[in-house]
């Protein structure tokens, strides 16, 4: 396949994209399903949804053929290592991309969305308008609180990749940073300089303070789902 053409390479990204997120969207539907009594139907959309990840698959390994092993058997350690140093330098690239680029364009964009649609709407006291201007304050505050994680996600890829160049071993400060607390279930780094004041707790408070039922406003996980943060690094082999 010819990948230098440009159309093919932007239809086969395309066709990536939507069969990762078909894949999503249906393990989505299948918790749905789960949690409203129906577990056949949950095991159906759990089932398609593999069956788009194996989509999904073929049409990355058309993307990166230099990804595609058949059998590790030939390869030399510095031909695996290859192969495993690149998954981390387009994992670092992705990550990269949505902490700097993605993620503050977004939250720009859902603010500048809220002030000159929702907002004007709302001068006419509409409930449609405050449903919106909810939903792109909502979109901000969630693009904002996702650029740390991505950028936390880069740092371990980056060191995880520096361990496999044999440069040290993967691992965690011994100290946590004073007063940040990190969701087990998706990363998302509580700060108390900004607090979570969408959910009453206002900035400057510790995370010691917040009260037992507050919830992840990412993931709404409990909050005996964080633990101090705790910087990823590189330590000696």
């Amino acid at each position: 396949m010819d990948l230098s053409k440009p159309s093919t390479l932007a239809n086969l990204e395309a066709a990536f994209g939507g069969e990762s997120m078909a894949n999503r969207k249906y393990l989505f539907f299948a918790d749905v399903a789960k949690k409203l009594g129906h577990p056949e139907l949950a095991k159906l959309f759990r089932d398609t949804a593999a069956q788009e990840t194996e989509h999904a698959f073929a049409h990355f390994r058309l993307l990166h053929p230099e990804l595609v092993v058949s059998d590790k058997e030939p390869l030399s350690d510095e031909q695996k290592q290859a192969v495993l140093s690149r998954c981390l330098q387009l994992a670092i690239e992705g990550e990269t991309y949505e902490f700097t680029t993605m993620y503050p364009e977004f939250a720009a964009q859902a603010r500048d969305d809220r002030d000159q649609g929702a907002e004007a709407e709302f001068k006419d006291q509409t409930r449609e308008s405050e449903e919106h201007a909810g939903v792109f304050q909502t979109a901000a505050k969630n693009f904002g609180l996702l650029s740390p994680i991505e950028e936390h996600h880069a740092k371990r890829y980056g060191v995880a990749l520096e361990a496999l160049e044999g440069k040290g071993t993967a691992g965690e400060a011994d100290q946590p940073i004073t007063g940040l607390w990190i969701c087990k279930v998706c990363s998302m780094i509580y700060d108390p300089a900004q607090g979570d004041p969408d959910s009453g707790i206002a900035a400057g408070t510790p995370f010691e303070a917040i009260p037992d039922d507050w919830q992840c406003p990412i993931c709404g996980a409990r909050k005996a789902s964080f633990v101090p943060y705790r910087e990823v690094e590189l330590k000696a082999a």
